[in-house]
């Protein structure tokens, strides 16, 4: 594709981002370039990468298209992030948008004013709001302020980063360094994580779907922040085992990989299609000992099963906080509303958790979020609540405190919280 087709191409697709709702960027993407099979893999990845920086500077973005007085298009968003983040001109913008085969319609006189007027300008401003200079919502600025004080600023810069793409090597089908070795044929530079013991780490996004590694069940991609809410669970071969929030199985495939498919996995989930997305990844990874359950309204299944597993994990469904870098769009997607509502469900989880494991078996709550609400101060009302259960070590190697809390700025992960609980009566 010509950089002008690239650039029309880009406000069509941020255009169909900015139309879809409360729908995830990605999943419009993917779709968006399902539809157009004929663009390269090298113009997709440029398309995404311009549309993704829109998306980590739309407030601020935003704000300068109103500063000029002018309604924020996805052409304006474009043209604006071009001038500020890639160093543009408006002369360079007019040839670009030039109404030709496969370019952008041309400026009309507003939008050339528009760039006229903000021509030269950073993406800053003394009058702009401070959480529009951070890029995030209104609301949420004061619970990101009490979470981390003084280093706000420094964790919300490592969110606006791009994230790397973690692997997670599956030991039921070979070791980490077999694994290393076969991406290093694939033509890949995989270096081991920090942390997780099965996590390898390749930078930017790569086509790792497509080669033998992945196909074969060796690698599945997981951040290594959620690698790590795998291991704390610290399962082992035998034991009885409840994902009661299993989702698409990725700590689910972990959780069979530790137990070397001895004992049993429940795989739970109110989902049926999210259950059903598991069946390929547990087939393909070779895990044998998982059983599949969806709750219903009504469902008699934790009451029957009351107090007889080793580990039940309970991936709560939260606001995604923690995932910013990798869904930058989930910013202003996030709502108010979101958290209050989410905040008593994860309690119930909890609840409905703690219901099914045994005396001495463990209770591992987990996030993907950064706010207190959702991590510490759940685990410290469930305790308060319930007196059968104690706060243990996570037992991460290199990670102090009892709590897991990681952050990018602080870990190069995404922001996972666990907590892992002990039933002592």
């Amino acid at each position: 594709m010509t950089p002008a087709a690239r650039i029309a191409t880009s406000i069509e697709l941020l255009q169909a981002v900015e139309a879809s709702g409360r729908r995830p960027a990605d999943a419009v993407a993917n779709d968006f370039f399902r539809a157009r099979r004929f663009i390269g893999a090298g113009d997709r990845r440029a398309i995404s990468d311009r549309v993704w920086g829109v998306l980590r500077n739309r407030r601020r973005l935003g704000w300068w298209i109103e500063y000029a007085k002018a309604p924020a298009t996805a052409r304006m968003l474009l043209a604006v992030y071009l001038m500020m983040f890639e160093n543009w001109n408006a002369s360079g913008l007019a040839q670009t948008f030039s109404g030709g085969k496969f370019a952008a319609d041309r400026l009309i006189k507003e939008e050339e004013a528009t760039i006229a007027a903000l021509e030269g300008r950073s993406g800053t401003h003394p009058d702009m709001p401070r959480a529009v200079q951070l890029e995030v919502p209104d609301w949420i600025l004061p619970l990101l302020e009490e979470r981390f004080g003084d280093r706000l600023e420094k964790e919300l810069a490592a969110m606006a980063g791009n994230a790397p793409l973690d692997l997670r090597v599956n030991l039921l089908k070979g070791t980490r360094e077999a694994a290393m070795a076969a991406l290093q044929a694939e033509n890949f530079s995989p270096q081991p994580t920090a942390l997780s013991p099965w996590g390898i780490r390749l930078q930017g996004r790569r086509p790792v779907t497509s080669g033998p590694a992945f196909k074969s069940g060796l690698i599945e991609i997981q951040d290594e922040g959620s690698q790590l809410v795998a291991l704390a669970a610290q399962a082992a071969p035998g034991m009885r085992v409840a994902d009661i929030c299993a989702g698409a199985g990725g700590k689910t495939l972990a959780l069979a990989m530790m137990m070397q498919n001895k004992g049993h996995i429940a795989a739970c989930d109110v989902s049926a299609p999210r259950l059903e997305s598991a069946v390929v990844r547990l087939r393909r990874a070779g895990a044998q000992n998982v059983e599949r359950h969806l709750f219903a309204a009504g469902d008699k299944w934790v009451k029957r099963r009351a107090g007889t597993f080793d580990r039940v994990l309970v991936d709560a469904p939260c606001t995604g906080t923690g995932t910013w870098r990798r869904n930058p769009d989930a910013r202003l997607r996030t709502e108010e509303i979101d958290l209050l509502e989410l905040v008593p469900k994860q309690a119930a989880l909890l609840d409905k958790g703690a219901a099914l494991v045994k005396k001495g078996g463990r209770l591992i709550y987990a996030t993907c979020s950064i706010l207190p609400a959702e991590n510490e101060k759940q685990i410290e009302a469930f305790l308060a609540r319930n007196a059968a259960f104690r706060l243990v070590p996570h037992g991460i190697d290199g990670l102090d405190g009892p709590m897991l809390a990681l952050t990018p700025a602080q870990h190069d992960t995404d922001g996972f919280f666990t907590a892992v609980l002990e039933r002592i009566s």
